[in-house]
């Protein structure tokens, strides 16, 4: 696996599971609780029972057993820092047949190039063909996971850690929180019930993870078990000014100024949202290669377009090939986005959450247009309350 260039930003319960627990049944993007049979809702969080199978798909994996973790596409900081944290614990339990992966291109973004446990990362093509448990860490759908969704149809055990309400329960055991505010909240809580002690490692791992998901403890989701969490990490040694400073405050002056180009273009418009207002903007493949810079600068576009006064809701269109658009939806409160993302296709949070449009940048936002007014409809809300 490369690093992108240009700046720093097993066992007999599991098998019970498989038959006729949460399963690969339910419907992806699903909004709603998912109720596989057999199982709890997907969004009432992890039972006794799921914790239990989780620890036995790892203790009872054969001496020789071959472990692929994956992560979903174009990952983030929750992703990338949950599963190589939990791959670090992994290997201090004397798991040796490990890899680690990602669909797309074998590109860490820079900001996450100091992670401890990149050595685990393979490309996708090189990733364990025929694993012996597969785990898939902050994907609510299977779609997130590109051709590595083929390895949950192995005969391998499929355990999923998430924290997005919109997952559809698609593995074989399903630890999905959507109370946590983070993957990296699952990842520990698995870690500690197998008896695996936090090192510097695994800490600054899941740290990265914590702190890019709540927004530097910024975001709603920071609740004070998420305070309380980040101390037993703090506590290992490792060094959050200096994680902060690479992961959040370093960004290539090429960046700054596409970020300039791309913010004056923004949109604002009042009306939208039940009159709560919608802020929108895009950046373009051309963009990017204008400023020479690479797809992952753009992840934090959201912040500074989120930051206005006037709208509730923001979006960030992203152009990651012809006709094709990653989308970024934010929420200050007033409105779930959410709702908005599954019924285009993605999934998420309430207030943060995102899809893949297709066709022009307009044709994209005015989905989104669509979808919030068909959100007001139903509520039976036109003006902000």
């Amino acid at each position: 696996m490369t690093a992108s260039s240009g700046g720093a930003l097993t066992g007999s319960d599991a098998a019970v599971l498989r038959q006729s627990g949460p399963g690969r049944t339910g419907p992806a993007g699903s909004v709603g609780p998912v109720a596989p049979t057999g199982g709890a809702p997907v969004s009432a969080g992890p039972t006794e029972a799921d914790w239990a199978a989780a620890v036995a798909a790892v203790r009872e994996l054969p001496a020789d057993g071959r472990v692929l973790l994956i992560c979903h596409v174009n990952p983030d900081g929750d992703a990338l820092g949950s599963m190589l944290g939990f791959a670090l614990g992994l290997r201090r339990l004397g798991v040796r047949r490990l890899q680690a992966t990602f669909p797309g291109p074998p590109e860490v973004p820079e900001p996450l190039c100091g992670l401890p446990g990149l050595e685990l990362l393979v490309p996708e093509t090189e990733a364990e063909s025929e694993p012996d448990l597969v785990i898939c860490f902050d994907a609510a759908s299977e779609s997130r996971l590109g051709e590595l969704a083929g390895r949950l149809a192995g005969k391998g055990t499929a355990l999923v850690l998430d924290h997005h309400a919109s997952n559809s329960g698609f593995g074989d055991v399903n630890l999905v929180d959507p109370a946590a505010a983070a993957t990296s909240v699952l990842a520990e809580q698995l870690l500690d019930r197998l008896g695996v002690p936090l090192d510097a490692g695994i800490a600054e791992c899941l740290y990265v993870a914590l702190s890019t998901d709540t927004g530097s403890f910024r975001f709603d989701a920071t609740t004070p078990a998420v305070h309380e969490m980040a101390a037993r990490l703090l506590a290992t040694g490792i060094r959050p000014g200096d994680i902060s400073r690479r992961v959040f405050d370093s960004r290539p002056f090429g960046a700054v100024r596409l970020f300039g180009e791309v913010l004056g273009r923004a949109r604002l418009e009042p009306g939208e949202a039940g009159g709560r207002g919608l802020v929108w903007t895009y950046a373009t493949l051309d963009d990017l290669a204008r400023h020479e810079q690479r797809p992952y600068v753009l992840e934090a576009l959201i912040d500074p377009v989120r930051c206005t006064a006037e709208a509730d809701v923001s979006c960030v269109v992203k152009q990651t090939a012809p006709d094709v658009w990653a989308v970024s939806l934010r929420s200050k409160g007033a409105t779930d986005v959410s709702r908005v993302a599954v019924a285009l296709g993605g999934g998420g949070h309430r207030l943060a959450a995102g899809f893949t449009g297709r066709g022009t940048v307009d044709e994209v936002v005015e989905g989104i247009r669509a979808q919030l007014r068909a959100g007001t409809m139903e509520s039976g809300t036109d003006q902000p309350g």
